[in-house]
C-alpha cells in the first residue's frame, strides 16, 4: 500500500471493522456469506472502499465488549457511540446518525415525565455499557440504574422486578410498548446518542482521515441513502460537524 493513511488504519491490508451486532438499527441481518448486514456494515465497507483495502468484520454482541477490544488490539475501526467514557483509547469521528432515548413505563406509572425520573427511590432498567448507560451514569443523581446484558435482558429486568422504567432506545422501546401492553414512552428525550465511528487513539492520521469521510458521508447524502436502503425508521442524520 504506498497510501500512508491505508497504511495506518488497515496496517495488514485488510480493514478489521468492529461491528457492534446487538444495535438493530444498524445492523439488520446478515448477507448470504454470514457477514452482517446494514447502515453500520455498509458504512465501514465504503471507508474500506475509498482506502483501496479489503473489509473484515468482526462482531461484537454488546457494545461494552467492542470498546474494551481496542485495547486488545482487535479492530481497525469501531462503530459504536462516541462517549467520553470511551474517548481514552479511541479518537472519535463526529456522528454519522443519532438515536433518540427515553423511558419506559407502565400505563399507571405516577412518572409523567423525564424530571421525574431522577428521585430517590426510583429504579431504572438499563442494558449494561450502552451509550446512554454511560450517559445516565453521569448525569443520575438520585435515581438507581440497574443493569443487564443487553437490550432484551434489560426489557426482562423491567418486567421481572417490577421496575419504575425502562431506559432504551426510543424505537426499540416502542416496539416494548406494544409487546408489553399498558405501557407508555415519556415525552421527550434525555439524550440522543452519537453514532460514529472510532480508531485506536494512536491513529492521529486515520482519525483525521475517518472524520473528514463522515462529513463527506453526510453532506453528500450517504448515510441518508444506506438508512433508505435498509429501510430503518428512527434514525436520522446527524448534523455537520
Amino acid at each position: 500500500m504506498s497510501n500512508p493513511v491505508a497504511m495506518e488504519l488497515a496496517p495488514t491490508g485488510t480493514l478489521r471493522a468492529a461491528i457492534n451486532v446487538a444495535n438493530f438499527l444498524l445492523v439488520t441481518g446478515k448477507k448470504p456469506n454470514g457477514d452482517p448486514d446494514g447502515v453500520a456494515p455498509d458504512l465501514a465497507a465504503a471507508i474500506a472502499d475509498d482506502l483501496g483495502v479489503g473489509i473484515e468484520y468482526v462482531p461484537f454482541a454488546t457494545p461494552g465488549e467492542l470498546a474494551d477490544a481496542v485495547n486488545d488490539g482487535a479492530w481497525d475501526i469501531g462503530l459504536i457511540g462516541a462517549e467520553p467514557a470511551r474517548a481514552e483509547h479511541i479518537k472519535f469521528t463526529a456522528a454519522y446518525v443519532e438515536i433518540e432515548a427515553t423511558y419506559l413505563v407502565l400505563e399507571d406509572s405516577p412518572l409523567k415525565q423525564l424530571e421525574d425520573i431522577d428521585r430517590p427511590g426510583i429504579q431504572i432498567a438499563v442494558s449494561a455499557r450502552s451509550a446512554y448507560d454511560l450517559y445516565l451514569t453521569r448525569h443520575l443523581k438520585h435515581a438507581k440504574l440497574v443493569r443487564a446484558e443487553g437490550l432484551d435482558a434489560s426489557y426482562e429486568l423491567f418486567v421481572r422486578e417490577g421496575l419504575d422504567a425502562l431506559a432504551g432506545l426510543k424505537p426499540r422501546l416502542l416496539s416494548d410498548v406494544e409487546t408489553l401492553g399498558q405501557a407508555r414512552l415519556l415525552e421527550g428525550q434525555f439524550t440522543a446518542v452519537q453514532q460514529a465511528v472510532g480508531t485506536p487513539a494512536d491513529r492521529k492520521d486515520g482519525a483525521a482521515y475517518l472524520r473528514s469521510f463522515i462529513e463527506t458521508a453526510k453532506t453528500s447524502g450517504l448515510i441518508a441513502q444506506l438508512i433508505s436502503h435498509h429501510r430503518v425508521k428512527g434514525l436520522s442524520v446527524a448534523p455537520e460537524a
